[in-house]
């Protein structure tokens, strides 16, 4: 796509903010009372966002001129906050993390598939050099301390000179056994055709029926050929099997692929050139205007001391650097506007003294009456309102910009889309004069105590010591006070994390990313929840809040300090369902250390209390340090165990379980640091210092049939397979419910060795292959899964959840009840 494709959708999809801007700010003014309206309207904002938030981020990625990225970055980030607020939102609303928007998709004319939350790309692509040079510093360590990831050397066992020989006049014997079979076979055959042809005797064969038989033959063979392909050709016509070159990457891909990099090179040139423009332009305004601008403040500022003195009597106070200097006073106003704002401050504060000195005496009244007015307003029950959002400010600030600056700006002369000086010049004026203010500023200063030292000494003298005194006090109090100890001061963050690294606490993450998740959409999600049945989420629900709850804030900086902060997940759900997965996946995307804390890698390190504070001191100072950081603990039932067994006692996994809170609570919105465990026997575990610990716990089902059939079919593949007719993949995902994703990748891993996957051009794959291997392996059985399901229920929100639906269905019995007692009044009445 060229630059005027990727301008015309950045206006294309900013007409559509713009107008979900207004329609929101509509919508929060309204307070509801519904139930389903309010969720409706909660989805629809969210999905129109989601269909913003993927365009800008093409856009974004895609777009050359770096001025207009400044601001497409800022929508992005606002756009993904404002996601974030609204799946918030629909939690507290629904009470569960899942949500499904089948209705609300098929009156909006979307797929499933374009709810899918993208990552965005400047995630790695802004810190690629420091996360690679990581990389290296931790390969280093790891390698030096042993630690790093090698590859299995199965042992080789020294064999006798005499066993050798045997094995060896074994594998010569069946050799020569094999083609001594070979040449009695072709004896046998050649024996067989001499005695056929004796008994046959004498009998001539006829040309032409032999010929009719060699016609028959063939003509038989291409028919069989002919409808086959045929029959493919409808298959494909229907759309029921792909085309023949589907699978292959076609040359406009390659082009593309080759246009998107030739796009990233010159992105980075124009990013280099804007940087050093911003540098010269300033140093030539400097140069030209910085004399003229220094002397009109200056005349500025004298004019506001005489304007003051003539105005009050006195020379007036000049405001501290702290609160902004002369900036605040002519801050876009004339002469005028300064003079009435002088005069109208000495009124209010002599109308200010003397409501002070009547109010004394009503300060009890006043604060009782607020509390009754908000308990009034409470009681009342107005209705549901939605709760403030603090990008939707953000969103509009960048919405004006673009509409002042950018809609109808003509860029024909700037094709290229290189930086624009003119806009760099008047960003830079701006600069260029707070800088110039700064040191009038302090010229003003000193020429307004000269002044009024030469009318009132007296006065100025008094003044200073006062003030003196009172800045002494002060820097006093600020000394006075308790100093965090911090045990590892003295020591650099490298050092720490050297120290981490061959502790076998900071890990290396494995290179996943979050789309080898393989799985499809719940498809059934909202007419199951309308029968009242609590569907299972499906595999790519999961991902989604992945993606919401754990790359996107650790991602993005703004979006971390601003938008509903999560500091802890919990994934629970049986072995072999991709919960490691997901957590590498979450450092993969967001280029995330990875601190392992499990029981099982901590136990016999940093003994006692003291070495347990100093170890989480340390893990935690070089996750913020060097943020974002994911805190993974694995087998977390271990630390919030109901009994330890006996076999686990000396290795202590309840070490952690005071630890965890105080960890949390000293993470702040600043601190992309995220805690993530995961758990196969939840029910082994605590419930309420489990649920205290994670605030969102999301659960890991077994994948249903729809994700089975694209598991197969994408792990075959991966690993070399070939699907064929042949190969029934929907016979594979039938028979293989209840088996996880760790047992499909385990059978074809099996199945497809280097031999089997050259033989497929002359014998293809089928069913039967996979299927002999999963016989050795034990599903997930209902039991296991019910399980899982009544301890999910048993969490707070689930929970509250229950008990609301409880609460709904006695009011619609009530309402129900009453409806039938009119009915039978009127039918009473007419009697």
């Amino acid at each position: 796509m060229s630059n005027a494709m990727y301008n015309k959708m950045w206006h294309q999809t900013q007409e559509a903010l713009s107008s979900l801007l207004d329609k929101e700010s509509e919508k929060m003014m309204e307070p509801q009372r519904n139930h389903v309206f309010i969720f409706q309207m909660l989805a629809t904002f969210y999905i129109k966002y989601v269909q913003i938030f993927r365009n800008l981020e093409n856009v974004y990625d895609q777009m050359v001129h770096p001025q207009k990225r400044i601001l497409i970055r800022k929508l992005l980030d606002g756009v993904m906050g404002r996601i974030l607020e609204l799946k918030n939102e629909m939690a507290e609303l629904e009470l569960t993390e899942f949500h499904y928007f089948d209705d609300i998709l098929q009156d909006l004319k979307l797929v499933p598939q374009q709810l899918d939350i993208p990552i965005p790309k400047y995630f790695l692509k802004e810190r690629l050099e420091v996360i690679k040079g990581r990389e290296k510093i931790l390969a280093q360590l790891l390698a030096n301390s042993g630690l790093g990831i090698t590859e299995k050397k199965y042992p080789v066992k020294p064999i006798p000179l005499e066993e050798a020989v045997k094995l060896i006049q074994v594998a010569e014997r069946a050799r020569q056994g094999r083609l001594r079979a070979m040449f009695m076979k072709q004896i046998y055959l050649q024996e067989y055709r001499a005695k056929q042809a004796r008994l046959l005797g004498e009998r001539v064969a006829d040309v032409g029926t032999a010929a009719l038989c060699i016609q028959k033959v063939w003509r038989g063979f291409h028919q069989c050929k002919r409808t086959e392909r045929e029959r493919e050709e409808e298959m494909i016509f229907l759309g029921m099997n792909p085309p023949p070159l589907f699978n292959e990457v076609s040359a406009a891909l390659i082009q593309a692929d080759r246009v998107t990099h030739l796009r990233d090179e010159v992105q980075v040139k124009h990013e280099e050139e804007y940087r050093d423009a911003l540098v010269t332009i300033k140093d030539d305004l400097k140069l030209i205007e910085g004399p003229n601008i220094k002397e009109n403040l200056q005349d500025e500022i004298r004019r506001w001391f005489i304007e003051c003195r003539n105005l009050t009597g006195t020379f007036p106070d000049y405001p501290k650097e702290e609160e902004g200097g002369s900036a605040i006073i002519f801050s876009n106003k004339t002469r005028q506007q300064v003079i009435e704002d002088i005069i109208a401050s000495q009124e209010e504060e002599e109308k200010t003294k003397k409501k002070k000195e009547e109010e004394k005496p009503k300060k009890g009244k006043k604060g009782k009456e607020k509390k009754e007015t908000k308990e009034k307003i409470k009681d009342e029950g107005e209705g549901w309102h939605m709760s403030p959002s603090v990008f939707l400010h953000t969103m509009q600030e960048g919405n004006n910009v673009y509409k002042d600056l950018w809609k109808n700006k003509d860029e024909s002369w700037n094709v290229p889309q290189g930086y624009d000086p003119e806009l760099i010049k008047e960003d830079k004026r701006k600069e260029l004069e707070s800088e110039i203010r700064l040191q009038v500023d302090e010229l003003m200063r000193q020429e307004l105590k000269n002044l009024k030292l030469a009318v009132n000494r007296e006065r100025e003298l008094s003044g200073k010591t006062g003030k003196k005194k009172g800045s002494k006090e002060k820097d006093k109090k600020r000394k006075v006070g308790k100093k965090d100890k911090d045990p590892t001061a003295d020591r650099t963050i490298e050092s720490l994390y050297k120290e981490l690294v061959e502790e076998g606490l900071l890990i290396q993450a494995l290179k996943v990313n979050l789309s080898d998740y393989i799985g499809d959409y719940s498809y059934l999600g909202s007419t199951l929840r309308q029968m009242s049945i609590e569907p299972m989420p499906s595999l790519l629900d999961v991902r989604q809040l992945i993606t919401l709850y754990g790359i996107l804030p650790l991602g993005s900086e703004a979006v971390h300090e601003k938008a509903p902060l999560v500091k802890s997940l919990l994934l629970a759900g049986p072995s072999g369902v991709g919960k490691k997965l997901l957590v590498h996946a979450i450092c993969t995307e967001t280029g995330a250390n990875l601190f392992d804390l499990s029981a099982a890698n901590i136990a016999g390190k940093y003994p006692g209390k003291s070495g347990l504070q100093l170890m989480l001191h340390m893990a935690l100072k070089v996750a913020r340090q060097l943020q974002p950081s994911v805190v993974w603990i694995g087998d977390t039932e271990k630390t919030f165990y109901k009994k330890v067994p006996n076999a686990e006692r000396k290795m202590e996994p309840k070490r952690l379980k005071k630890q965890l809170l105080k960890i949390l609570k000293l993470l702040k919105p600043d601190d992309r640091v995220l805690i993530v465990g995961t758990t196969q026997r939840p029910f082994d575990a605590e419930l309420q210092p489990l649920c205290k610990v994670y605030q969102k716990i999301i659960l890991v089902p077994r994948p249903d049939y729809a994700s089975r059939y694209v598991l197969w079919k994408e792990i075959i593949q991966r690993h070399g397979g070939v699907i064929t007719g042949a190969l029934s993949v929907s016979c594979l995902a039938k028979i293989t419910d209840g088996f996880t994703q760790g047992h499909i990748v385990q059978v074809v891993k099996e199945v497809l060795t280097e031999r089997r996957i050259r033989q497929q051009s002359h014998k293809p794959l089928t069913a039967l292959e996979f299927i002999a291997s999963l016989t050795s392996m034990s599903p997930v059985y209902q039991e296991e899964e019910e399980s899982f399901k009544d301890w999910y229920a048993k969490t707070p929100m689930s929970k509250k959840r229950a008990l609301a639906l409880t609460g709904d269905n006695k009011e619609n019995e009530k309402d129900k009840g009453k409806e039938k007692e009119k009915k039978g009044i009127k039918e009473k009445k007419k009697k």
